[in-house]
């Protein structure tokens, strides 16, 4: 088995990245047999006829904060935050987070900048070899703060969407199954799904469980190690799967149905917590699970999953479910077929 990244890349019109969505239910599917067969596409509303009663789909649960902060030095210069995590969580300290910021001169530590009267100083670097991620203190309460990120923040779209952010992305760039703040990317496979499509599931009896995981920008960093790609450290994330929820997918195991994860997030939260027959417990940290080639999958039987950015190691996720082959034959039909890619575009269902 390779493990040299060159051998996941693939070409691609930039005209097929999808610049903006074609809305919930209204994307389009590439059905993949799980064991290789005839490709066939969809609408995604019409995925609902590949589930059956007892089935479970799991989805995260997680909600895109507006973690994109623009703002000034105190010369005037521009300025720009990305919140990653909130620390020092008592209600009555003023705000701390880490943040990957740019340009890297204007946080030095001790520096500060401003988001509309609201400053904003560098502690200095996170921690020591990290030399991207800055502890950054506003100058307001923890109370006080999401009212001051809802009005000045951002939604932090992919870099690969090339446009500004516009007031619909609030809502096109949130999933259905949206409820728990902290993620600054969305888990987007979900995206696929209206709410009428979930109402229709239910009523063939088809299961909803929840994960939740905070998706943090390194989903969108570059594997450095390309000539042997499982040298590559994986960004941590925070997750939970609480007992109702993993009650609800081994109940769905053990009477025999599938458990379809919705996104590549699901399915890291749930080979983390799965045991070796499969079955999960509830569980709730931080993993830095890598998924690639050779992986041995205990919970996931299918996987509803979008087109990932060449060598990125989502692919690889995707290539350790279904195959390096099959993977590629399948972007390489996309690509031909016109469906658009990446976060707001359409998607896989490998079943």
């Amino acid at each position: 088995m390779t493990y040299n990244l060159q051998d996941y890349d693939f070409v691609f019109p930039t005209e097929l990245i999808a610049q903006k969505t074609a809305g919930k239910g209204k994307t389009k599917i590439l059905r993949c047999p799980k064991n290789g067969g005839a490709l066939q596409i969809f609408g995604s509303s019409q995925i609902t006829d590949f589930f059956k009663a007892g089935d479970c789909i799991v989805v995260n649960n997680t909600r895109v904060i507006p973690a994109r902060l623009l703002g000034k030095t105190k010369h005037g210069g521009k300025a720009e935050i990305l919140l990653l995590k909130q620390l020092e969580p008592a209600a009555d300290s003023t705000a701390v987070w880490e943040a990957w910021v740019k340009p890297g001169k204007a946080f030095e530590n001790g520096k500060e900048i401003f988001v509309s009267n609201v400053k904003c100083k560098s502690l200095g670097f996170a921690q020591a070899g990290d030399s991207k991620t800055r502890i950054i203190n506003f100058s307001i309460s923890n109370l006080e703060f999401n009212s001051f990120l809802e009005k000045n923040g951002h939604v932090p779209l992919p870099p690969y969407i090339n446009r500004s952010v516009c007031a619909s992305d609030k809502s096109d760039y949130q999933t259905i199954f949206a409820k728990y703040a902290g993620a600054v990317a969305a888990p987007t496979a979900s995206l696929h799904f209206s709410e009428d499509m979930a109402k229709k599931l239910k009523a063939k009896s088809v299961f909803f469980a929840e994960t939740t995981l905070h998706v943090g920008p390194g989903t969108f960093e570059n594997i450095q190690e390309a000539l042997d790609f499982r040298k590559h450290k994986m960004h941590s994330e925070e997750y939970e799967l609480n007992e109702q929820n993993a009650n609800i997918i081994n109940e769905c195991k053990k009477n025999g149905g599938r458990i379809i994860c919705v996104g590549t997030t699901s399915t890291r939260v749930l080979e983390t917590v799965a045991s070796e027959d499969g079955f999960v417990k509830a569980s709730k940290g931080a993993t830095d699970i890598f998924i690639y080639p050779g992986f041995k999958f205990k919970a996931m039987d299918a996987l509803l999953t979008n087109f990932h950015w060449p060598k990125s190691s989502l692919i690889l996720l995707v290539s350790a479910f279904y195959g390096r082959e099959n993977t590629l034959n399948a972007y390489k039909y996309a690509v031909e077929n016109s469906l658009k890619l990446f976060s707001y575009g359409d998607g896989m269902l490998i079943i």
